[in-house]
């Protein structure tokens, strides 16, 4: 994984297939992992957009399933390693923060909050109690630094784990930079260098935009926190949306593009 920029142009593709929030929905996971096995060929690309983590019940073993099918399609087609992207998430970003907790001005607090938009599911998935995690929050920053020492630890211990949180992208877009992918959105004002976290936060009215992006024809994003109806969001032509609420259903959507920002094809699991 590549680690110079937080950014990944996309050369060179034939298709660039993109998997929107998964939120450890591990069985559902599974099915769209076979559909891109049998169905991904040469010079394909492949991005997750974010979330892969968090509120299901299965945060380890989604991601370890998500690590899996990386190295599984860069061996059968000798991808370079660009050609898989993992892009940051809003979960993906509270648990890095996690992870560094020790660090925090308010950490019981900081907890709190991270536990009520799903990080604690997450934290079960590796094995620690979510009492004793909000125990330890309020105990002093020694006993935070040796249990965030031993959450790395449990990372490490899960084959490519701590590689990917440390190599987490905020964006990716085609060589043409007609198409640009995002976790959640991003403020049209502003250049990608600019964007802070709205990368993974959002933007306000970010659904509602019509026009282009800088040369951006298309924005492919992997999660949606309003409940907008389907046909309201087929409307636009500018933000594509591979995500359906709410959180409950389950359902994963993919697409396949061009690098132009044309929609091939939109599929969710089975």
């Amino acid at each position: 994984m590549n680690k110079i920029s937080n950014f990944v142009e996309i050369k060179k593709s034939n298709k660039i297939w993109a998997i929107g929030s998964i939120h450890s929905n591990l069985k559902s996971f599974e099915s769209i992992k076979k559909f891109i096995l049998n169905n991904f060929k040469l010079n394909d690309k492949l991005i997750f957009l974010g979330n892969i983590i968090g509120l299901g019940d299965n945060s380890k073993e989604t991601l370890s399933s998500a690590i899996d099918l990386r190295f599984k399609l860069m061996s059968k087609f000798k991808l370079k390693p660009d050609s898989i992207v993992f892009l940051r998430g809003a979960q993906e970003e509270m648990f890095t923060k996690l992870l560094q907790l020790q660090l925090a001005p308010n950490p019981s607090e900081i907890i709190d909050w991270m536990f009520d938009h799903g990080v604690n599911e997450t934290i079960k998935s590796y094995g620690f109690s979510e009492l004793d995690v909000k125990n330890i929050a309020t105990s002093g920053t020694i006993s935070i630094s040796k249990w965030t020492a031993n959450l790395n630890k449990v990372l490490q211990n899960n084959p490519g784990h701590t590689q990917y949180f440390l190599n987490l992208k905020h964006a990716a877009y085609s060589q043409t930079k007609k198409i640009l992918f995002v976790n959640r959105g991003v403020d049209i004002t502003r250049p990608l260098s600019a964007q802070n976290d709205c990368f993974w936060w959002g933007f306000q009215n970010f659904s509602t935009i019509q026009k282009p992006y800088n040369t951006f024809l298309k924005i492919v994003r992997g999660y949606e926190s309003e409940h907008i109806h389907q046909s309201e969001i087929s409307k636009n032509s500018v933000v594509c949306t591979l995500f359906r609420q709410p959180l409950s259903n389950k359902s994963i959507v993919c697409g396949i593009f061009s690098e132009n920002g044309d929609i091939f094809d939109l599929f969710e699991n089975k």
